[in-house]
């Protein structure tokens, strides 16, 4: 067990920001399951809540990108954190 924390942990770990940055992309832009399974108005998630602001005839778009860019601050954070692993990892997939 030893020889694989010190071995194969530090080579995967460009492997595990890409997969950590893409898997928490999909999830904090999942619209559907949240969609199905969400009961409560109270509990909505982003992008759910983004669809109610095209509601009716007319369409406020300065509300409509203020709430796109405040839900995509954090998945733009987490990539720039994750920035340089992120394409490691990428490209050691194609080496």
């Amino acid at each position: 067990m030893a020889i694989f924390f010190r071995m194969f942990v530090p080579t995967m770990k460009p492997t595990y920001a890409a997969a950590a940055v893409i898997t928490f992309m999909t999830a904090w832009n999942n619209f559907l399951w949240p969609k199905v399974i969400l009961v409560n108005p109270d509990y909505q998630t982003m992008p759910m809540l983004i669809s109610n602001f095209t509601g009716g005839y007319v369409v406020d778009y300065g509300a409509l990108m203020l709430a796109v860019l405040i839900t995509s601050l954090p998945t733009i954070i987490i990539f720039f954190v994750l920035q340089r692993s992120f394409v490691a990892g990428f490209t050691g997939v194609v080496k």
